[in-house]
């Protein structure tokens, strides 16, 4: 069966169940359990949904392992840290990688005694130099730089010393790129992004092919009270059946998006992974799918980022990406990535292809 068919029912009853097709979400803080708690496969909210564990499979057909959810992305990477390393080891984090995790590992993981090596997305031998290390957290496409890293030669090194490799998949996707079929241990991602693609969700997951770090996983997420609502689990779920349809067309558009910038006097530079001309292309060709919804461009000055900006009638100034709806942002503006005033995160939407494309010639015709 071909994977888009086997991921529009992932998850969903299937055709010989009567009922709906998906599950409505289940709202339950306890349930009925006399006698023993052992003897019930439902006992508390915090515990297990089954809302829950319809997303959790369909997550687990994409990803190719055990998939547990979370409330959010950054509680998902939490997670992960918090299962896998202790004060005196060592994790190698990607210096570009989401400002977001990095801030976590210098006000959480440093302080507890914990050692943060950094090194560039964009160099794999750097990330692979691994002596000593307990981890490695790889990033690739990264955010918002979109450099790419060779996820099976750093996952072979990694395996040799006995290293753990985590892959943030979040650019990506599952359905784009395999982290786990690569060599890596887990993979994490926001589900706020491109997997439930409305931009109307918070969520995330971690996937692993090993049931026991699965489930050691699921005790992190109930210990620290890091689950999902029913709700937002169950939208995002009903919005899986269409994520091959999504991607496919945001990839084609972005493909011609970063085209058009590229051969754009305007634009001082352009950061999109299917372009031959991007360092880590061979890279991506060789372990995606394809190469995403986000493109990344600079315009030189905050004052021409702001310019192109206003000029936009379309897309919509926001701070996320992988929506339906197509996003830029100036991502200075934050203060967080390594990146001039006039960068320019794209993220491209489900609108048609020349409609986009309209609207980022006008905003540049204005500079």
């Amino acid at each position: 069966m071909h994977r888009d068919t086997e991921i529009v029912h992932a998850g969903f009853r299937k055709n010989t169940e009567a009922g709906s097709f998906l599950a409505g979400p289940q709202f339950s803080s306890t349930y009925t359990t006399p006698g023993q708690p052992a003897e019930h496969e439902l006992t508390y909210g915090r515990f297990h949904n089954p809302t829950w564990t319809a997303w959790e499979s369909a997550l687990g057909l994409l990803e190719g392992g055990h998939a547990v959810a979370y409330a959010s992305g950054m509680a998902a990477v939490a997670a992960v840290l918090g299962v896998t390393v202790k004060p005196g080891e060592t994790v190698v984090l990607p210096a570009d990688s989401y400002y977001a995790v990095r801030r976590l590992a210098s006000t959480w993981l440093e302080p507890m005694g914990i050692t943060i090596r950094l090194a560039p997305t964009r160099d794999s031998a750097a990330l692979g130099a691994l002596d000593g290390a307990k981890m490695v957290w790889l990033e690739t496409p990264s955010n918002p730089l979109l450099d790419v890293c060779d996820i099976r030669a750093i996952a072979d090194a990694a395996c040799a010393k006995g290293v753990l490799v985590v892959v943030d998949n979040t650019t990506a996707t599952p359905y784009l790129q395999q982290p786990l079929a690569l060599g890596a241990t887990y993979v994490v991602a926001s589900d706020t992004k491109a997997i439930s693609g409305h931009s109307d969700v918070i969520l995330g997951h971690v996937a692993t092919a090993d049931a026991e770090r699965a489930e050691a996983l699921r005790a992190w997420r109930t210990h620290h009270g890091a689950i999902p609502g029913p709700m937002e689990v169950w939208l995002a779920h009903r919005s899986l059946p269409t994520l091959p349809v999504r991607l496919t067309r945001q990839c084609a558009t972005a493909g011609s998006l970063a085209a058009a910038l590229a051969a754009n006097r305007t634009v001082s530079a352009v950061h999109y992974p299917g372009l031959a001309t991007h360092p880590g292309h061979a890279i991506a060709k060789k372990q995606m799918t394809g190469f995403g919804s986000l493109v990344s461009f600079d315009l030189g000055t905050r004052e021409r980022a702001d310019t192109f900006l206003g000029a936009l009638s379309l897309v919509r100034q926001a701070t996320s990406f992988g929506g339906v709806h197509s996003m830029a942002e100036r991502r200075a503006r934050w203060g967080s990535d390594a990146v001039g005033e006039g960068f320019i995160r794209f993220s491209v939407g489900c609108e048609a292809s020349e409609d986009i494309l309209a609207d980022v010639e006008a905003g540049l015709g204005r500079l």
